[in-house]
């Protein structure tokens, strides 16, 4: 057991995390892909993408359904091969799933849940100890959840448990959070409070990519990344979220809302996951 000290300030966790010092160093960029293709069985599900993420950053990923968000997350995780291009990561990258998607009914405490991403840097054969409790501990009190710790989590609200899986991140030092339409489901006040989190990660360094249907949600990040099957645009929001590119990645024309100018609504698509 190491007698180092364990910071209970939840900031600490955001700076620091349990081990990687600073983050932010000159030049340093967590992901990285040029022409990259990747797909299943040998068959493009998404091509040409070509971006990359600083630490400090929120992306939004926006694409209708099938048009290669979850592809891309799972090829940043490792979980699916490149079929061709690049893709670097330069950063340790860990998935923030939807909480419908996650068992309710298993007794598990909010601690717990937050105490699995120990898991993801502890070698195989040794049970989180004493000082990766500490770090969960501290993980949920960054994300606003301190004292919550013995809760179950299933009997936790939406907004509440998807702060807990960003902790459970947390807990496994992920500089790079990968999160699944985390706002599906919640009412505006969890959002607002989700969004807070969301953004004092970023100010400590740590980059977020947000899946997401939500267009204006999206223009309040840092970039936007557009996806249907293949790329098609990336950079700031003011700069990329024209008309053009909306139709495109939606795959249908934007019908206008008669008396007022300049809002409209995108073409119906589904919010059913991609292939998992």
């Amino acid at each position: 057991m190491s007698g180092a000290a364990i910071s209970t300030d939840p900031s600490e966790i955001l700076k620091s995390g349990t081990g990687h010092g600073d983050r932010t160093g000159p030049g340093r960029v967590y992901l990285a892909t040029e022409d990259l293709a990747v797909g299943y069985d040998g068959r493009p599900a998404l091509s040409g993408v070509r971006f990359e993420v600083r630490p400090g950053t929120k992306v939004g990923v926006l694409g209708p359904n099938g048009g290669g968000k979850t592809t891309l997350f799972r090829a940043v995780l490792g979980q699916i091969r490149p079929l061709s291009g690049s893709l670097k990561v330069g950063a340790t990258a860990a998935t923030v799933p939807q909480t419908d998607r996650t068992r309710l009914d298993y007794p598990v405490t909010a601690l717990d849940v937050a105490l699995m991403g120990a898991l993801s840097r502890l070698p195989w054969w040794r049970r989180p100890g004493r000082r990766d409790r500490e770090i969960a501990r501290t993980a949920l009190a960054t994300v606003g959840l301190a004292g919550v710790e013995g809760e179950s989590f299933g009997a936790l609200s939406g907004g509440q448990r998807q702060r807990v899986l960003i902790a459970r991140a947390l807990t496994s030092d992920a500089e790079l959070l990968l999160l699944d339409e985390p706002y599906t489901g919640l009412d505006s006040a969890s959002s607002n409070r989700l969004g807070r989190v969301i953004d004092d990660l970023a100010r400590a360094g740590r980059s977020v990519m947000i899946a997401t249907h939500d267009v204006e949600q999206a223009r309040e990040w840092d970039r936007v990344l557009c996806l249907n099957r293949r790329q098609i645009a990336f950079g700031p929001p003011d700069d990329t979220l024209d008309r053009r590119v909306l139709e495109t990645t939606y795959g249908g024309s934007i019908v206008e809302i008669p008396g007022h100018p300049g809002e409209g609504v995108l073409p119906p698509h589904h919010h059913d996951h991609e292939r998992a």
